[in-house]
């Protein structure tokens, strides 16, 4: 099963059917896409299941219905073990960004971390899952799929937002700072704290 998140609301990719439900369950080969995502960005659906019998094949199916947006971000830690996060248009948020032509996952996600908040010395330990969600730019709704990376970084310099991506704040949050931080953070985001 997969989880796309659409305004925050989730989406499950799913191969299994059940009789009792509270949620509005969609065949995925044959739903209208557009239409359920803005059901869900208004708000008249609050979760939805799309039923694909091949597990393998669901998520391709969901890729043709929609341009996908490739991304890497990092879950950042420093030597006290504190995580890196971002805050822009009022919630907080991990540092990630789109691929640039020719770039790997691995490049784009330390170069993104370095961008967005001032920070170097990164260090990959460790492959991490992929979130998807939906989003709207000029018109389109796009998939956004974005590979997620552990790292270290045992940098002491001063955090710098990178205000023209909206970026107002950069912090390393301890364990209970971070438990409060994602109380105000993306679903997708809290995915990544449960591994």
């Amino acid at each position: 099963m997969y989880k796309v998140f659409v305004n925050d609301k989730p989406l499950f990719l799913t191969n299994q059917t059940q009789k009792e439900t509270d949620f509005d369950l969609f065949l995925l080969e044959s739903v209208d896409i557009k239409n359920l995502i803005v059901k869900l960005f208004q708000g008249k659906v609050d979760k939805a299941f799309l039923y694909h019998p091949d597990e393998k094949e669901m998520l391709k199916t969901l890729k043709s219905k929609l341009p996908v947006h490739k991304a890497a971000g990092g879950l950042v830690y420093n030597k006290k073990n504190e995580v890196l996060f971002i805050f822009r248009n009022g919630k907080w948020d991990l540092p990630k960004g789109g691929l640039e032509k020719g770039e790997t996952n691995e490049l784009a996600a330390v170069r993104e971390v370095q961008e967005e908040t001032g920070i170097d010395n990164l260090i990959i330990t460790d492959k991490l899952q992929k979130t998807y969600h939906i989003f709207k730019r000029n018109g389109r709704y796009k998939l956004k799929v974005t590979q997620w990376y552990e790292m270290r970084s045992s940098s002491v310099q001063q955090l710098i937002p990178q205000a023209e991506e909206g970026i107002e704040k950069v912090a390393w949050l301890d364990a209970q700072a971070c438990a409060e931080a994602l109380k105000n953070s993306f679903e997708n985001i809290k995915l990544l704290f449960e591994e």
